[in-house]
């Protein structure tokens, strides 16, 4: 174990919860950020040009949607959710998708399901699994798929970093080793253990040290590409988050290889979404760099 995974002394049952367990640091997350992000959602599938709940796989969470901005030929940009592997759906963040399509992007909000009615390696199958339809489907979705950036927040993120070290074509021969043409881990979990050894957050997860070092983009899954990535944490997010994000940036990093941090200054890990959202805020105008635009 290399000095950066070292943990806060005697593994504090405690000190994990208060740096992970986020939404305890939220009580208002209900009342203050939800609502926000439902009526955005709604409203982005009520104006945008859409298709909803396309299904990528078997498992009853297994689809997608797709946000077109009229040019099929746009950068595509596939967006993972967060709720630490067993929380959330999609249709909770079609909201992103508005301030991209109207700069000229085709969005892709992919679901999964969720811990513990899947085990956390089959979670991640079903995100390689859902990739990889997008590549094979991208003219029936009317997207460009040699323009793919993986972007996901907090779980997402991590998800994202486990796209950027899949061995694409050893999964399936028409698939290239560059599929993906960036990555953006947004508040990632980079390292796994921290995350099992918080009680509250692993009951319904059902890690164990095999499995979580055996998923863990630091110890097992480093890039199998030179591609871009930028890596990004809020400002106000915990010492940990920080180190999530700081440790994955130093292992990967290269001459050859531009992985580059940003903290999102002064907010925690939700309002760093509504920063993004925000059309006007650097967040969004380096997603957009990363994209090409």
């Amino acid at each position: 174990m290399t000095e950066a995974l070292t943990y806060h002394e005697g593994n504090d049952p405690d000190w994990f919860d208060a740096q992970y367990n986020l939404r305890a640091a939220r009580p208002d997350y209900e009342e203050a950020i939800i609502p926000g992000w439902l009526e955005g959602s709604q409203n982005a599938r009520d104006t945008l040009e859409c298709r909803l709940d396309i299904r990528c796989g078997e498992g009853e969470k297994q689809k997608l949607d797709v946000f077109r901005c009229g040019d099929a030929n746009a950068p595509t940009l596939i967006w993972i959710h967060g709720g630490y592997w067993q929380r959330g759906d999609k249709s909770i963040y079609s909201f992103l998708a508005t301030p991209f399509v109207q700069k000229g992007v085709n969005v892709v909000v992919v679901g999964y399901d969720l811990c513990p009615a899947v085990s956390m390696t089959r979670l991640t199958e079903e995100l390689r699994e859902a990739m990889a339809f997008i590549w094979h489907e991208a003219a029936t979705l009317g997207i460009n798929r040699d323009r793919i950036t993986v972007m996901g927040h907090s779980a997402g993120g991590h998800l994202t970093e486990m796209m950027m070290a899949t061995d694409w074509p050893a999964r399936d021969v028409a698939l290239p080793a560059d599929m993906i043409k960036a990555g953006i881990p947004v508040s990632p979990l980079s390292y796994l253990e921290p995350v099992r050894l918080t009680l509250a957050l692993n009951e319904n997860l059902r890690m164990d040290v095999p499995e979580a070092d055996a998923l863990s983009p630091m110890t097992n899954h480093p890039p199998m590409t030179d591609a871009p990535q930028l890596v990004v944490v809020g400002g106000a997010e915990t010492d940990e988050f920080h180190r999530q994000t700081q440790m994955y940036v130093d292992k990967y990093a290269s001459a050859a290889r531009a992985v580059d941090m940003y903290v999102v200054p002064g907010v925690d890990h939700f309002d760093e979404l509504n920063v993004l959202a925000d059309p006007t805020s650097p967040f969004f105008a380096k997603t957009c760099a990363i994209l090409g635009l």
